[in-house]
């Protein structure tokens, strides 16, 4: 009796037969929960809402097909580019059904391929300026708050929260550097820790940023004077506290429509600052380091593309080469 006992506790429990999408995405979100940063988790319910509507809240888990998943997001009439995001996102919840034995078997999802999208590369050239359009796109600005972010944000290659969470304790004159250590969530508005440990660095302050930062300090502190407002930001809106992520964006985009035909956003001024950097001959190992990626190949992953300004100083050099 005491073996068989034994032998009991021994078998793992098999996988529920008839557990539905709904169940498993309630007791992922619930782990989710205890497990991640709440902007990780606030992206995980939104990404989950949109498989319970695609495939449907009631669909057994463990009667999911390869091909039932795909036809599901085909009709959905979403673009390629979002399915394959959600793809990834769904392997990732249904690996973790199987993990913790809610799912039998996932070797179905080899069969589920990424869909034709065009690479990354190509995408990306519409995300970044040329130095000229930079120029007139600042031309166009009549917001002088705005401009003044703007052109810190592409001098700096700062993410948008990197930037918006600074302190002025952050922004050190002295040893002309700016220290990274935080970023503002905006979704639940609050400073927490960076993207990745990565993301702690010391960005040198070359002299265009240097004095630019200057300038921004002295516009903060007029500005809380004039308004009777206090705070220790280095860069905030009109009442002292961070600055709105859609606010800003929208400008951005009004702008740039205008002068540029095309919508961008902050991260395109991130872009943009290492685009720039590439044509000047940065190499990708010190763009990596100070946009604060994991290692070099992220940035060569990123920046696969290359800027015109680039390609006809390459011209240039093979034009004037004599190789016979």
């Amino acid at each position: 009796m005491l073996a068989g006992i034994i032998a009991e506790r021994q078998t793992a429990p098999a996988a529920p037969e008839k557990i539905t999408l709904k169940k498993l995405v309630s007791e992922y979100l619930a782990y989710k929960k205890r497990t991640v940063k709440l902007s990780t988790y606030r992206r995980d319910f939104y990404q989950c809402q949109a498989f319970l509507e695609i495939l449907g809240e009631d669909t057994l888990v463990n009667n999911l097909t390869a091909s039932y998943i795909k036809n599901r997001f085909i009709a959905s009439g979403e673009d390629n580019s979002r399915l394959n995001e959600r793809r990834v996102r769904l392997m990732t919840l249904l690996n973790w059904g199987f993990e913790n034995d809610y799912i039998k078997d996932v070797n179905f999802l080899r069969k589920l391929k990424p869909f034709p999208d065009d690479p990354h590369k190509v995408k990306i050239q519409d995300k970044y300026m040329e130095d000229y359009e930079l120029e007139a796109v600042l031309k166009t600005m009549d917001h002088e708050r705005w401009k003044l972010f703007t052109e810190f944000l592409v001098l700096s290659g700062l993410r948008i929260g990197e930037a918006v969470s600074l302190d002025r304790k952050d922004v050190d004159f002295e040893n002309q550097c700016i220290h990274v250590t935080k970023t503002f969530d905006g979704n639940n508005k609050i400073i927490t820790t960076p993207k990745s440990f990565c993301s702690i660095r010391d960005v040198y302050m070359q002299p265009e940023l240097f004095q630019l930062c200057r300038k921004i300090n002295i516009f903060i502190r007029k500005e809380s004077i004039w308004l009777g407002y206090r705070s220790n930001l280095f860069f905030c809106n009109d009442k002292g506290i961070c600055i709105n992520y859609a606010t800003y964006n929208k400008y951005l985009k009004k702008v740039t429509l205008e002068v540029l035909g095309r919508k961008l956003t902050a991260h395109s001024l991130r872009h943009t600052h290492a685009s720039l950097l590439l044509a000047s001959g940065v190499t990708i190992d010190a763009i990596s380091r100070r946009l604060g990626h994991e290692n070099s190949r992220v940035t060569r992953r990123i920046y696969l593309h290359i800027t015109q300004k680039l390609k006809e100083r390459d011209n240039d050099q093979i034009r004037d080469l004599k190789i016979i």
